[in-house]
């Protein structure tokens, strides 16, 4: 099992981000039009998967934001937000915030994103949300970056999920 921290406070997650170099694991996730989306609808594209525990949080609107910029200059390129947050929060805040170059998505219906990347967080204050990290998946199905957080209140490192595109 894999480990970050909540204040400083240690949190266990329920397992281990897919490896560098592993095939990503599939998974189903429904959007803010209620739609499921797995893995392979992103086949033939690279994938930048933004993984986060409440889209109401500071840290997680602000990674989501940042990748939202980011994301207008990467070509073949999709970034996928993702929580346990219900579509309707989802589509709430990226309306509000103007946010249309990311796709945003939870996985609030089958739990096989949560499961299949081993991101759920077993205790601390944020039990059965998600780790904040970080999987970029290259166009053949390849993981080719991995970031879990050292602390869920601290953002991922954006330019090495980006340059992991190159």
């Amino acid at each position: 099992m894999s480990t970050t921290a909540f204040k400083g406070a240690p949190v266990q997650l329920a397992g281990e981000l897919p490896s560098v170099g592993s095939a990503a694991p599939d998974f189903i996730i429904t959007d803010t039009d209620l739609q499921n989306r797995s893995l392979a609808d992103f086949k033939g594209t690279n994938v930048v998967l933004n993984i986060f525990p409440s889209v109401d949080t500071g840290v997680c609107a602000a990674s989501v934001r940042t990748f939202n910029k980011m994301a207008a200059d990467l070509k073949d390129t999709k970034v996928v937000c993702v929580s346990k947050d219900l579509p309707f929060a989802h589509k709430r805040f990226c309306g509000a915030e103007g946010i249309e170059n990311v796709i945003s998505a939870s996985d609030f219906r089958s739990n096989s994103f949560t499961t299949n990347y081993g991101v759920e967080m077993q205790d601390g204050p944020l039990a059965g949300l998600m780790a904040r990290s970080i999987v970029v998946i290259n166009k053949e199905g390849q993981v080719v970056h991995n970031e879990i957080v050292d602390d869920i209140v601290h953002e991922p490192n954006y330019d090495a999920a980006v340059s992991a595109l190159k």
